[in-house]
Parts: C-alpha cells; sequence; structure tokens
C-alpha cells in the first residue's frame, strides 16, 4: 500500500468528481503549479492508483429502464464450476458487474436491462439455464440515492 499525503488525495477526490477536469484547473484546486500537479497525476497513473478514466452514460437515455441485483448460487462450488459460471456470464451483455462474493451465495450480478420483459428473458432464458446455477435472487433497483461508481 501506498502512502498518500494531503495532496495526492485532494488530486484523487478532485478526479472522483471530474475526470475530465484540466490540468490546470486542477492544480489550482489543490494548490500546486501545473507541472507539479501533472508529475503528481502521472505517478498515481503509474503506480496503478488511477487505472483509468471513464464515460459515466446516463442509463435512461441509453435505454436502460430496469436494473437488479442478483445473488447467484452455484449448484458446485468447484473452481471449474466458478469458470465456466464465469464464461458464460462475461458474455451476457445484461451483466455490467460480476462479483465472486462471501456469503451463502457465490456471486453478486449488476444487470441492466431496457425493461422487466427484458429482464425475465435474461432471467429464465440466460441465467436460468445455467447448469451450474442453483439459486437466483433478485433484488430491484428502485432508485439510488447514492452511486458513485463511474
Amino acid at each position: 500500500m501506498t502512502d498518500f499525503d494531503q495532496i495526492d488525495r485532494k488530486i484523487l477526490r478532485a478526479l472522483l468528481t471530474d475526470g475530465r477536469i484540466s490540468n490546470l484547473h486542477l492544480a489550482e484546486k489543490v494548490g500546486l503549479s501545473p507541472s507539479a500537479c501533472l508529475r503528481r497525476v502521472q505517478e498515481l497513473e503509474r503506480i496503478g492508483v488511477i487505472k483509468g478514466y471513464r464515460t459515466v452514460l446516463d442509463g435512461a437515455q441509453m435505454g436502460v429502464g430496469f436494473v437488479a441485483y442478483i445473488a447467484v448460487g452455484l449448484s458446485n462450488h468447484t473452481k471449474a464450476s466458478q469458470e465456466a459460471f464465469e464464461r458464460s456470464i462475461s458474455r451476457a451483455p445484461e451483466v455490467v458487474e460480476c462479483h465472486n462474493i462471501t456469503g451463502t451465495v457465490e456471486y453478486l450480478l449488476r444487470v441492466e436491462a431496457s425493461d422487466l420483459t427484458a429482464y425475465k428473458h435474461f432471467h429464465t432464458e440466460v441465467l436460468g439455464v445455467l447448469p451450474q446455477v442453483n439459486a437466483i435472487t433478485s433484488y430491484v433497483v428502485m432508485g439510488s440515492p447514492k452511486d458513485l461508481r463511474a
């Protein structure tokens, strides 16, 4: 783990808020010269603290009207079963996140679909037919008052 000073933390907070901020504005915000700020950002990128920059899309504008988290339990707890499940899920465009978790189930998925009908098709015809899947529990997102994924 790397030790960050207060300026590094200010840089990271500012970039989380606005990944497109210009170096000049970022430098002003954190109290550095533009060249010193750029060096710090480049170092944070080099050591892998900053892994990349993303575009955050408005799901509703993109036709996503239904979001659910799905807890998935597997019938077999073998490495081969997990790998087969992960391969299948990696091909499903509805799955935007897949997390291997601890607890009573093995996976937590974030699924985005255009509507309930499209979600039902994914649930029944994609996820429900995988031989590794033993249990499916859906949690429908009704709102997201805080969502820092970017």
